[in-house]
């Protein structure tokens, strides 16, 4: 309930005036039973065949008095729903910017289908619960509250019975909901697992389906699917008790209300229409305890998919934003790695002791087996994530204590599984970034040998279907170095971007990249010598450690890790 209070608070002009007519519209209906005892007890006894003008009267009064609550009613309901989409929208942005701002760490916390599912799953949760609880958050109290007043209006006897029911009710629904809450926040969980393996078959569709494993995924995806559905059930099953057991309560009740009623009927204290009325009111405050318990199921509901999203707004930021500009400072190292060990775990070095310094327009060539930490060093310079020992300089000064937007605004990145978008080449070129013109992207595309986009027909207006499937694993790694280049960085980072590309196209992207890029500062991550053999330092690291490093001709002496790779790949004569 916190949540959904938060969430209506910046509407609370608009809601107080839904609230007021929802609660008005709610009126209008205690006062029908009324007229109709009245109607029953005393108009109709008194009335002739001659003139009928008193019974039209109160028929008319009533269908005003119904007329106005309808209108109050639906006013009322279309502004809860307009009130729950716009507090919703609002918490979907605060949720998408707070997961922007999380750390690879946190991220990694809390998993990515999990991210999903509560950017989807438990915000639409939360929207059915704003806009259910401001409809039926009003009327089901007035209802019930007023039907019981109305009650003892007509024969305080007889409401005493029926009041007398209304603990019993209450421990229904306290006792079952207190079971329900966790099932709910369990559904949530499972729905996660259920997102993972729907997102893993889609990204992997084509390895699937060439490894033949169509069958196992369909048993696995259909696994998850029914835990899913169990979970739905068990928690569906548990609230489903409140109503059978409330009509049971309610109908005992009424039984009770009628016998009562019939006893005092026939010693005169109450009139037929008293009963009528009676026993409407009775309906009203039975459907008025339905409305609440729906109330109480989608506040389970509420409560689970509240507080999963809570975890994402009260996450604390693992990356502290520094407050210091960047001072170019040619003189010092561009960057420096001094000492730096990380552990993802917090158990295991992942690298270990990494130093070395990188001056303004040199490149860093680095090299290692799968495993062995080079794409770590790239996360750490990015600040995706921060050192657990040692420190990482940028013109001399440490990088936590520089903004991490102006810092990352410098770097232009390729890494490994990079994205391509639903978008034009132009705009997955240009990525929205208001500086980068066409001259700016034209250049980016010739240095990245990515020419073949002038042949296509529509060039750079060309729609690229997800995740770039219409295109070739080379043309895929030419556009995404073209758009680390437009931007002009300072410190340009090649994960592993050139893998899919011939030996010459990669060539002379290096050569175009050493003429025009000269005081840009490079590191290059790849698995082929010929990549790096130009590079100004050249690290060769194996589980996390530098092993050996300088430059082509220096480790060719020096390293028998590196001999081994060059005389595999470039052949004897390359020693």
């Amino acid at each position: 309930m916190k949540k959904i209070l938060e969430l209506l608070k910046p509407f609370w002009r608009t809601l107080t005036v839904s609230l007021t007519l929802k609660m008005l519209g709610s009126i209008t209906d205690l006062f029908l039973p009324f007229l109709i005892a009245y109607m029953i007890d005393d108009v109709i006894p008194t009335t002739t065949t001659d003139n009928l003008w008193p019974i039209y009267m109160v028929g008319i009064y009533m269908f005003l008095i119904a007329l106005a609550g309808w209108l109050m009613n639906i006013f009322a309901n279309r502004t809860a729903e307009r009130i729950a989409a716009e507090a919703i929208r609002e918490l979907r942005h605060e949720v998408f910017e707070k997961i922007e701002g999380l750390s690879s760490a946190q991220i990694d916390q809390f998993t990515r289908p999990s991210l999903i599912s509560r950017m989807t799953t438990d915000t639409y949760n939360l929207y059915n619960s704003t806009a259910g609880i401001q409809r039926l958050g009003v009327r089901a109290p007035v209802l019930l509250i007023g039907g019981i007043l109305m009650s003892f209006l007509v024969d305080p006897i007889l409401t005493l019975v029926m009041i007398a029911t209304l603990p019993f009710i209450g421990l229904v629904v306290y006792t079952v909901s207190k079971k329900g809450i966790p099932l709910y926040k369990e559904i949530q969980v499972r729905v996660d697992r259920l997102i993972r393996t729907v997102r893993e078959f889609i990204t992997g569709a084509r390895v699937i389906k060439s490894l033949s494993m169509s069958e196992h995924e369909q048993q696995r995806f259909e696994k998850d699917n029914q835990r899913t559905v169990d979970g739905e059930l068990k928690a569906s099953i548990t609230m489903a008790k409140i109503n059978p057991l409330m009509n049971g309560i309610v109908n005992i009740g009424l039984v009770l209300v009628l016998v009562f009623g019939a006893f005092r009927l026939d010693q005169g204290y109450v009139q037929k229409g008293d009963i009528t009325a009676f026993v409407t009111y009775f309906t009203i405050i039975l459907n008025a305890m339905m409305s609440i318990t729906r109330v109480f199921v989608m506040l389970s509901r509420a409560q689970a998919s509240g507080a999963r999203i809570d975890e994402i707004l009260n996450a604390p930021n693992d990356i502290q934003d520094g407050t210091e500009d960047i001072v170019v400072n040619s003189k010092l190292p561009h960057i420096a790695f001094n000492h730096v060990s990380f552990s993802y775990n917090k158990q295991k070095y992942n690298v270990e002791d990494i130093s070395f310094e990188l001056f303004e327009g040199q490149t860093l060539g680095i090299i290692g087996s799968t495993g062995s930490g080079k794409t770590t060093l790239v996360n750490l310079l990015m600040r995706f994530y921060d050192t657990t020992d040692g420190e990482i300089l940028y013109y001399g000064k440490p990088i936590q204590t520089l903004k991490v937007k102006d810092l990352r605004s410098r770097i232009g990145l390729v890494l490994q599984q990079d994205l391509i978008f639903s978008e034009s080449i132009y705009q997955n070129i240009q990525f929205n970034r208001n500086k980068i013109g066409h001259y700016d992207i034209d250049m980016a595309t010739r240095i990245a040998q990515a020419e073949f986009i002038y042949e296509r027909e529509d060039a750079f207006e060309a729609m690229m279907a997800t995740r770039g499937m219409n295109l070739s694993g080379g043309q895929k790694q030419r556009i995404l170095i073209a758009r680390a280049i437009a931007g002009k960085p300072d410190v340009l980072i090649l994960d592993d971007a050139s893998s899919a590309l011939d030996y010459q196209t990669d060539m002379k992207m290096r050569k175009k990249l050493n003429e025009t890029l000269a005081h840009t500062t490079k590191i290059i991550i790849a698995q082929r010598i010929s990549s790096l053999k130009e590079a100004d330092l050249i690290l060769v690291m194996d589980e996390g450690k530098i092993i050996a490093k300088g430059t082509h001709e220096t480790l060719l002496k020096t390293s028998s890790t590196y001999q081994l790779l060059a005389k595999h790949q470039m052949g004897g004569a390359a020693l």
